[in-house]
């Protein structure tokens, strides 16, 4: 007796029709959105800034064929180089995530939402320089922005419930689907045309977490979220040639996402597509670490000032203790030889080290000219991570988002300093007064990295003001940050 297989073609699954739904129909009212989105563009654009000043981040930039120019392309700030949007995507998406320096969501997944700008940016410079070409009105940074309120939410919501690095996956799933969305939207496809896109991101293989987690951590933990964006221009152009698109690419039995890839469990959901996430993004203003350690750092360096005052060293230090959150001990709780960069700004231990003994955290503390202290192995074995089980309920908890940590160091001569608490960092909703100041400070720094102080000005003028930079056309904008 046989078992006939249906071929009727199902309707779109609702997480794929949600999202083209949001894209194409929400209106972005609330003004904090807006203004977060604002200082976002600057400190993402800031962050690819200083990674150009990296040349194992540079070597990876530029057209696939080397000299090659596309007429009306998209340009890569901080470079000459104008590119096809796809290639575009990739190399703007790379500089912004390379130091690990842009903003961070947390919640069941991580991810830093901004890495969407790469695909954004990319994407709507090219059409603005092909409509004047055309004759036709490019298009204003506003357009950017609320691509960019809209690929934080996307990202954002579909993290809050889901994890997807408990079934091995990188978050850069993440930011394929979000770019995929808003890109869409932005070279105008129609709601099938969306649905299409979406489908086909999610019908991708995925990349593995293998390269953020020791043994293997590497390099291209800082690269992986600009190949995701660029392969998201990919399939919305795909899409916009009519090519068609998967309906139960999550849902198909055997052969869907959920089966293959989310161990037969459905996706969840705890809020609708809103500008929540941009609302309640996480900047990193002070240190460029990954995100769970932030308020570990900021504790270091609380207590290297207290060390100072009692003339102490780290040598004199018995014992570190740092009551932490589930999260922080699975990702960054690491032991034994840290063998680049990339490896050093996932351990939780080395960035705490590093500002027990110096006094700082910046880029330049995870080459091997700083890690070949052996003052900083030496601390590295005296910290031990415990999990701290009210820590990790806020750091879940929708109202507060917490990331905390608490040091307490015992010293040799058995004295036990006061433990230092950090429950949010500088960057969180919660220290927003405080934060922004820093964070434009952040920015200024960076254009001084590579501009010099004429264009610098010219720059500030045109970006600090939201009103002044919505106005922009897009092609402007970016002008304003190339290398003649």
């Amino acid at each position: 007796m046989s078992s006939h297989i249906s071929n009727e073609r199902p309707q779109p699954d609702q997480v794929l029709t949600d999202i083209a739904d949001y894209v194409l129909n929400y209106e972005i009212k609330n003004d904090l959105a807006w203004k977060t989105a604002h200082y976002c563009l600057l400190d993402t654009i800031g962050c690819g800034l200083e990674a150009l000043t990296y040349p194992a981040c540079t070597k990876l930039l530029g057209p696939v064929v080397k000299g090659t120019v596309v007429p009306n392309g998209a340009k890569v700030p901080g470079t000459q180089f104008q590119l096809d949007p796809i290639q575009a995507a990739f190399n703007i998406g790379a500089i912004i995530r390379w130091l690990d320096f842009n903003d961070t969501w947390l919640a069941a997944e991580w991810g830093h939402p901004s890495d969407n700008l790469g695909g954004i940016l990319a994407t709507a410079d090219w059409l603005s320089r092909t409509n004047i070409a055309e004759g036709k009105a490019p298009l204003k940074m506003k357009q950017v922005l609320e691509a960019m309120i809209m690929a934080h939410e996307i990202q954002g919501v579909m993290a809050l419930e889901n994890s997807f690095n408990k079934v091995g996956l990188d978050h850069v799933v993440l930011v394929k689907l979000a770019s995929t969305a808003v890109v869409g939207k932005l070279i105008g496809l129609n709601r099938d045309e969306i649905i299409n896109a979406v489908s086909l991101a999610f019908v991708d293989g995925q990349s593995l977490r293998t390269y953020r987690h020791a043994p293997n951590t590497g390099s291209r933990k800082s690269w992986a979220a600009g190949d995701a964006t660029s392969r998201a221009v990919r399939l919305a152009l795909i899409a916009k040639t009519g090519e068609m698109g998967y309906p139960s690419v999550l849902t198909a039995k055997t052969w869907g996402f959920y089966d293959v890839s989310f161990k037969g469990n459905e996706f969840k959901f705890q809020r609708e597509y809103s500008s929540y996430v941009m609302e309640n993004v996480l900047f990193k203003i002070s240190f460029p670490a990954e995100f769970h350690s932030q308020t570990a750092v900021e504790a270091a360096m609380t207590l290297h000032a207290t060390l100072r005052g009692l003339g102490k060293t780290t040598n004199d230090i018995k014992k570190i203790t740092i009551r932490t959150h589930e999260a922080a001990i699975r990702i960054i709780d690491k032991k034994g030889p840290l063998n680049n960069p990339a490896d050093r700004d996932h351990c939780i231990q080395y960035m705490v080290a590093v500002p027990l003994i110096y006094g700082r955290l910046t880029a330049a503390d995870y080459e091997d000219n700083i890690a070949s202290d052996p003052g900083i192995d030496v601390l590295r074995d005296k910290i031990e991570c415990v999990e701290d089980v009210q820590f990790t309920a806020d750091y879940h908890d929708p109202e507060k988002r917490s990331i905390a940590n608490a040091m307490t160091v015992e010293l040799n001569d058995g004295t036990v300093l006061d433990e230092i608490v950090v429950e949010y960092p500088i960057g969180h909703k919660r220290r927003r007064d405080e934060g922004i100041p820093e964070l434009i400070k952040k920015y200024k720094v960076n254009l001084a990295r590579i501009f010099p102080e004429k264009q610098q000005r010219t720059i500030l003028e045109n970006s600090l003001e939201y009103d002044t930079l919505v106005n922009l056309n897009v092609n402007e904008f970016v002008d304003l940050l190339v290398i003649s």
